[in-house]
Order: C-alpha cells, then sequence, then structure tokens
C-alpha cells in the first residue's frame, strides 16, 4: 500500500485523461505511461463516484482486496489487471484518496456494440466465473467486504432519492429513479413481489438460508470482461466484491448482458452449474432453491431497466422467475 499518487505512478512520462465510454460511475480515469509500458490510473473517491455511495462500501473494498491479499489468490484463468494501490488518508479509512494502478488491458475487453459476442467467449466466461467461485467456496472471512442487503440496493428506488438529496448530477441514478416508476405497469403480476424487495430486500437476503457462498465480482458485465491471448478471462472494476450466493453474480451476468447473450439463459445456466461441477462444487442438494432466488434477485436489481421495454419477451421470463420463487421468501 503506498502512500500517495506520487509514489504510484513515480516515473511516469505521459499522464493524461482517459474518456471511458461503457463507465457510467463518475471514477476519475487517467492513461499513465511508465517505463514505456502504458496503465490506466483510477481514483476512488466517494464525491464524484455514486456507486460507493449507493454500496455504502465507499471505496474499502478495493483497499481491503488488496491487504488481505485475495487477488494473489485468484484462480490463473482469471487475468485482474491491478499492480498496485495508494491511499493517502491518514487514518486509512474511506474512499477519498485512494488511487489503483491497473495495467492497461483495453485492447481485450469485450468491444462496446449490439451484436452477440462470439459462444466460445460466454462460454469462457461462464467457465471463468465458476473457477472463481470454486476457489472461494464458503471461504473465511477475507471476503467478508460487502453486506449481501447492501448489494441489492445498489440499483433500488433509493439510489434516486439518495442522490436527488444531495444534488447529484448523476445520470444513471435518475434513470434508475425512471425505470422504478415504470416498473409496476411493465410487469404487474411480478410488482407485488419485487417492489417491495426493491425498497427492503432483507426477506431475499434472509430466504437464501444457510445455501453456500463464495466470492462474488459483483458486477460480471461485458463491459468489465474480455479475453486476452492465453485465453484467461480478463476482469477489471473490483469495486463491488463480497461474499455471497454464486448464483447472484449468474443472474446479474444474465440481466445486464441479455441482449448480447450468444444462446438462451436457459442454456448458460446449464453451462455455469455444468462448469462449477467441473470444478469440484456438489450443485445437488442447494441449487434449484437458490437459483430461483437469485433469479428474483435479478429483476430486484434490474426491474428498472427491463421495464423501459414494456412487458416484452425480456421482462415476461424475468417475472416468471419472480412470481415462481415468490414463495421461498
Amino acid at each position: 500500500m503506498l502512500g500517495s499518487v506520487d509514489e504510484l505512478i513515480a516515473g511516469a512520462t505521459e499522464r493524461s485523461p482517459l474518456d471511458n465510454e461503457d463507465g457510467k460511475s463518475g471514477a476519475l480515469l487517467e492513461r499513465v505511461v511508465i517505463d514505456g509500458e502504458p496503465f490506466v490510473l483510477k481514483h476512488i473517491d466517494v464525491d464524484d463516484d455514486w456507486t460507493l455511495r449507493a454500496s455504502g462500501a465507499l471505496g474499502g473494498t478495493t483497499l481491503e482486496l488488496w491487504r488481505r491479499g485475495v487477488l494473489d489468490r485468484l484462480p490463473d484463468c482469471i487475468n485482474q489487471p491491478i499492480v498496485s494501490v495508494a491511499h493517502d488518508d491518514p487514518d486509512g479509512i474511506g474512499a477519498r484518496g485512494v488511487a489503483v494502478l491497473m495495467r492497461d488491458v483495453g485492447e481485450w475487453l469485450v468491444p462496446s456494440g449490439d451484436e452477440p459476442i462470439p459462444q466460445a467467449q460466454h462460454l469462457g466466461f461462464l467457465d471463468h466465473m465458476a473457477a472463481l467461485h470454486a476457489t472461494f467456496w464458503d471461504a473465511g472471512d477475507e471476503i467478508d467486504l460487502m453486506p449481501m442487503g447492501n448489494r441489492y440496493l445498489l440499483l433500488s428506488p433509493w439510489l434516486a432519492l439518495t442522490e436527488a438529496a444531495i444534488g447529484s448530477g448523476a445520470f444513471i441514478p435518475r434513470l434508475v429513479g425512471q425505470g422504478w416508476e415504470r416498473f409496476t405497469a411493465a410487469a404487474p403480476a411480478a410488482a407485488a413481489v419485487v417492489m417491495p424487495l426493491a425498497w427492503d430486500p432483507s426477506p431475499l437476503v434472509a430466504a437464501y438460508g444457510a445455501t453456500p457462498t463464495t466470492l462474488l465480482h459483483g458486477n460480471w458485465k461485458f463491459g468489465n470482461l474480455g479475453t486476452d491471448p492465453a485465453g484467461r478471462t480478463v476482469v477489471i472494476d473490483w469495486e463491488d466484491p463480497g461474499r455471497g450466493p454464486a448464483t447472484i453474480e449468474l443472474a446479474w451476468y444474465l440481466a445486464i448482458n441479455s441482449a448480447r447473450l450468444p444462446q438462451s439463459k436457459e442454456d448458460a445456466i446449464d453451462a455455469y452449474r455444468s462448469a462449477l461441477e467441473r470444478h469440484g462444487v456438489d450443485t445437488g442438494p442447494w441449487w434449484d432453491h437458490q437459483l430461483a432466488l437469485a433469479l428474483l434477485g435479478g429483476l430486484v436489481h434490474f426491474g428498472w431497466e427491463k421495464a423501459f421495454g414494456g412487458h416484452d419477451d425480456e421482462m415476461a421470463w424475468w417475472e416468471g422467475r419472480a412470481v415462481a420463487a415468490a414463495d421461498l421468501l
């Protein structure tokens, strides 16, 4: 842990702002060249990044991942680019004065667009997600980084209210609020189940009960993923990790990437489960219960976003899963 940004980028010969078209959090990025090698410098500041405020983690998760050595234990199939972290807060707490230096892996990330990604790459993402989860299956307190309830509040109706209350100019929180206002009309059958959980996810969190947990990355979206020349999955944006049921990550992946998936959600679920089994996890005792709740949770996370499409096939799929899981609460 270095003590300042200057120390972090000592020897840099170039430093310039970096426009990240997929980034929506408000975090400041810079492109830095050190000893002829390109790096990305990310500034983690709760004043700039609404996702930190929404999660309640306030940037401490990335710091703790680094301090606890969790990133060094990732499976070999994961290429995470963080090489060093600096924190100039004298108390060592909070998300002010934090900076993360990363190798520039932009050339390997999934390009933005609307076309489905290649099937082989998609299956690789699912397999390597399963490898990550298997590595930290029922791990110790080193993965206790973000409470599960906080995870379900990231994109809740509270986000729009709290960001408006502090005068935030962030676009996504306003969009989230507009989406939740449309949700009941777009998914009337699911609204009675999903809307109370969007405001208070504690019944959903409790319903997972004693099902197994693992380390979740927290934002397994195509904008954060790529494939390097060695076939490893590049994974950036380690700001929302923590303990949780593995199928929460799967549901997030299916929901946020739905428009670009090269196979059906059902086939993707089967592919992930098979990968988890290949990596040594017995899914039999807990799978159906945990998956059903996680798919309900997918609509708790992204009901606002699905609402903009009205009651289309995508919304109908998630609505069916949400209604089916209601009795598990």
